[in-house]
């Protein structure tokens, strides 16, 4: 057995980035730059006022109160024409350009406005009130560059820039692959010796989630003629993740049958619980990943090695997994050689700690269990025995796009 950190190296090392393409920056939120966004324009083009009220000169206002001549306006979106001499004012709006020789902007509520004069009550220092020009960005800045996930704030800055279309990622085909006699699809009724295939669904969800396009391949029976039609079908993916078969029984295929039809095996056990009997390797030119029919443990090794392997397709620069400190909720007996991935609810309590409680039960059957999960605590391999109290790391589920 490798350790966790050991096989998810060893995974990365043979992946690359795929290839890119341009879409509408309407259509970008959840991708991956390929490349930095230049900004192709300056905002605020020219300064700008914050406020509705007037644009003055700040030596005019120097004492309050005084008056001062009105000369024009500039209302949002446009401009006074003249220039601000001494002892003038312009009436202008939140957006209006600042004109020349103005430098400060009073509020109308400071103000009250005479005939054809404006009486400033209270004065403002310079620059008061004024969005510089270039505040936001300015031509040719980067604020946004390769390897980054889109958010919404990211996509309306992009826009914002000038930018119609972005350079991003294309989305990873990622063919999965289930096998096994006892699986039925969703929907069907499983007869006493078959169970529901849950993990195509939830490892679809998985793929999607991190930015991938899952490509289902079905459900291969165990025999040699069916897995290698199936897995025939993985020609042209970026990946393929097996579910079920990983181990050395006498029905567990993928090793024997596919060793025969090219399958280059790194290495196929992980010190790991839930998820020991792990492969990696490469079939015909497309990187493998073989992961465990139990649910569970198909989840865990997904959020650990699945989602990595995408994100490096997707040319994401050292994403982590997210882990944080929490203290423990329960007493845990001493751990085994290998490193534990353990169901848990996570709570803030009313003194402010973060607390992880782990389930009493972890069988790896269970879904329901992770599904009613916050977090997945981990225990390192050796562990002395914890006491509730003790700190230890988390890996939070979060609600966003990661599947999870």
């Amino acid at each position: 057995m490798i350790p966790v950190p050991v096989a998810l190296e060893r995974i990365l090392t043979r992946l690359h980035p795929v290839d890119a393409e341009t879409v509408p920056v309407a259509e970008a939120f959840g991708r991956v730059l390929a490349k930095d966004v230049t900004a192709r324009l300056t905002h605020p083009p020219t300064a700008i006022s914050a406020m509705d009220g007037y644009a003055v000169r700040g030596e005019d206002i120097a004492t309050a109160p005084t008056d001062l001549r009105l000369v024009g306006a500039a209302p949002a979106g446009g401009a006074h024409d003249g220039v601000v001499g001494p002892g003038e004012a312009v009436r202008i709006f939140t957006g209006g350009t600042l004109p020349l020789g103005a430098n400060t902007v009073v509020i109308q509520e400071n103000t009250d406005a005479l005939d054809g004069t404006v009486r400033v009550l209270k004065s403002a220092p310079i620059a008061k009130n004024v969005r510089a020009q270039g505040l936001d960005f300015a031509k040719g800045d980067v604020p946004l560059t390769a390897g980054r996930r889109l958010t919404a704030r990211d996509a309306g800055l992009a826009a914002a820039m000038g930018l119609s279309t972005l350079n991003v990622r294309r989305r990873p085909r990622v063919a999965i692959l289930c096998t096994g006699n006892e699986l039925v699809p969703p929907g069907e009724v499983p007869e006493s010796n078959q169970i529901i295939n849950s993990n195509g669904v939830s490892l679809s969800a998985v793929v999607a989630g991190a930015g991938g396009k899952p490509v289902d391949l079905g459900i291969a029976l165990d025999d040699a003629a069916s897995l290698l039609r199936a897995a025939s079908d993985s020609t042209g993916a970026d990946l393929l993740v097996t579910v079920g078969g990983a181990s050395v029984g006498d029905h567990d295929l993928i090793q024997s049958v596919l060793g025969k039809s090219g399958l280059e095996v790194d290495f196929w056990k992980v010190a790991l619980r839930p998820g020991k009997p792990l492969i990696s390797g490469i079939l015909n030119g497309v990187p493998m990943l073989g992961l465990p029919g139990n649910p569970v443990s198909a989840l865990v090794c997904a959020l650990l090695f699945v989602r990595p392997a995408l994100e490096a397709l997707l040319g994401i620069p050292n994403p982590g997994d997210g882990r944080i400190t929490a203290e423990i909720g329960r007493d845990l007996k001493a751990n085994d050689q290998r490193e534990d991935y353990i169901r848990s609810t996570l709570e803030h309590r009313d003194n402010g700690a973060l607390v992880a409680t782990p389930f009493e039960l972890q069988d790896s059957s269970q879904l329901s269990t992770l599904a009613r999960a916050d977090c997945l605590a981990i225990r390192q391999p050796n562990a002395p025995a914890a006491r509730t109290g003790d700190y230890i790391e988390v890996i939070p589920f979060t609600l966003g796009l990661d599947g999870y």
